[in-house]
């Protein structure tokens, strides 16, 4: 288990039957980075997988 799982746990634990849209995400994103801005690739990185992973199922 990696030490992120925790707060990925945590998150489904706390906010599990919740849903959230798309633009919510990306705003709690910019704000993330705009308070913690050493974060900046790493969540620009996870933005773009998430946005990519439908990309993926038409190399197959």
């Amino acid at each position: 288990m990696y030490f992120t799982d925790r707060g990925i746990e945590e998150l489904q634990s706390r906010r599990g039957e919740e849903s959230m849209a798309v633009e919510v995400l990306a705003e709690r994103l910019r704000e993330f980075v705009d308070l913690n801005p050493e974060f900046e690739t790493p969540i620009e990185r996870f933005a773009t997988w998430l946005a990519r992973l439908d990309d993926e199922d038409e190399d197959d």
